[in-house]
């Protein structure tokens, strides 16, 4: 639908992907049953249980037996946040679809200001984070690299404190879906698809219970993924090493065989050889060890294993 076309009441899907999120479900039920009930009458609620542990699936299945149009689909393991997204934009048949995380961070109340902004003709509607200062120092650096990196080395650019708190049109979502890769990592999807996109800020709410699940160990994978998926900055650069350290090399080869011509001084031996054979050998190793994490993706690739699977699904709301 263009701009002057958009239905107000046009239908909304909310994508929640959950893991251990029992806790916080039903104040945020609350919160979007107020919120979305204001916004259009053709909407629900598409939570994807990746492989949770605790009552998750319990409490929603409680709330859409008490009246919540939810659709509750639970995969067969723990797949990850970025498989249960892409599990969510594939089930979804909205006009438009809303990401946000089950945590209750994502603040409700900016759902208005999206809706405002995609009946001007925004096809995305994106929500920053304002501000991480309740993030710790080695995380917002790690953050502010892991970007540079990214927006470096590649044609797109990656919005530094945007997620996934986000409403799509449904040519953004078709657009997604179409993407055939396994090793999904969404935030430079978003950003490969295009579109007319707006950002709006936003401060994160404290979690109403539970914890993080992501680990400083995941959120570096995912990091890698993002790296490897959308650059090849880091080929590149072992690639320029590796050029600088053969023409130094080279240098400092025929400064010896000078050296011994005109003053006769003795070649340098064990020292020399040792600490070369060990410099080399750690960067080759270093360069390969790069070079596999790209083969490993093109090889996950090859398998066409499906990003995830389904062993629920309750079917739309009655």
């Amino acid at each position: 639908m263009s701009a002057a076309t958009r239905d107000p009441g046009a239908s909304l899907d909310v994508v929640l992907p959950a893991f251990n999120e029992a806790p916080n479900l039903m104040v945020l039920f609350a919160q979007l049953r107020r919120v979305l009930g204001a916004l259009t009458p053709r909407w629900r609620i598409l939570l994807v249980d990746d492989g949770s542990s605790d009552d998750t699936g319990v409490v929603a299945l409680a709330a859409r037996d008490a009246g919540l149009p939810l659709r509750y689909v639970r995969l067969s393991r723990n797949f990850g946040k970025e498989a249960a997204l892409s599990a969510g934009l594939a089930l979804s048949d909205a006009d438009r679809v809303l990401l946000m995380d089950a945590d209750g961070q994502h603040a409700p109340e900016l759902i208005a200001a999206m809706h405002t902004a995609w009946l001007r003709g925004a096809d995305m509607v994106c929500a920053v984070r304002a501000n991480r200062d309740e993030e710790g120092r080695i995380k917002r650096w790690g953050t502010r690299l892991f970007y540079r990196l990214v927006n470096a080395s590649t044609r797109l650019y990656i919005p530094p404190d945007a997620g996934d708190f986000r409403l799509l049109d449904r040519r953004v979502v078709d657009a997604l879906n179409a993407l055939p890769e396994r090793n999904r990592f969404m935030k430079g999807l978003y950003a490969w698809v295009g579109y007319r996109t707006e950002f709006l800020p936003y401060t994160p709410h404290p979690r109403v219970g539970g914890r993080s699940h992501f680990s400083l160990g995941r959120l570096l994978r995912l990091a890698l993924d993002g790296v490897t998926a959308f650059s090849n900055l880091p080929l590149r650069i072992w690639s320029s090493l590796g050029g600088v350290i053969a023409f130094g090399a080279l240098g400092y080869g025929s400064w010896l065989v000078i050296e011994h011509l005109l003053y006769g001084h003795p070649i340098p031996g064990w020292p020399t050889v040792v600490v070369g054979l060990m410099f080399f050998s750690g960067v080759q190793l270093l360069s390969i060890g790069i070079m596999g994490e790209y083969v490993g993706r093109i090889f996950d690739e090859v398998k066409q294993r499906p990003v995830y699977l389904v062993a629920q699904d309750t079917g739309n709301p009655p």
